[in-house]
This record gives C-alpha cells, structure tokens and sequence, in this order.
C-alpha cells in the first residue's frame, strides 16, 4: 500500500491524502487526530504524506534516517510555497 500511495503522490500529494483517508486506516494510525492530516491537507501536503508512508513502513514510527526523508517533504512543501511567491511577483 504505501508504494502506490508514493505513486499516487508524485501526482499529487494531496490526492494521495484523500486515496489513504478513503481506503485504508494509514491517516489515522499515523496521526493521534484528525486536525493534523486536515491542517496538512492545506498547508504542508508532501509532509503529511512523507510522515504517514514512514510511520507505517518502519517499526510503527519515524525513526532515524526516515526523518531525513519527511524533513526532506517539508522542505519541498516549502519550496512550493517559495516558487509560487517568486512567480506571483
């Protein structure tokens, strides 16, 4: 599940988020709530993503080399945020 979840990402992360809120329980072992993957829908997708596929491949969490991954998300959902301002001015 989580390899198709990272192809469906490189789509669109958010549409993953909804494919793992749709069919299967990911969102929900991953996160203790639900306002962390709503909030990251809309401001931090690629981190929310990176975050839930690593918390289920590894031991039930993020562990070690895995966070160098979800900062690397965070990262890339920041360089989003950068290059949209940058093209608006």
């Amino acid at each position: 599940m989580p390899c198709l979840i990272a192809l469906f990402a490189l789509l669109s992360p958010r549409l993953a988020i909804i494919l793992m809120w749709l069919f299967g329980d990911l969102l929900g072992r991953a996160f203790d709530n639900a306002i962390v993957p709503i909030l990251g829908f809309f401001l931090l997708p690629w981190t929310v993503v990176g975050y839930a596929i690593f918390w289920d491949v590894g031991s039930r969490g993020v562990h070690g080399f895995e966070w160098f991954f979800v900062v690397l998300a965070f990262l890339l959902d920041l360089g989003s945020y950068g290059g949209g301002a940058r093209a608006r001015g």
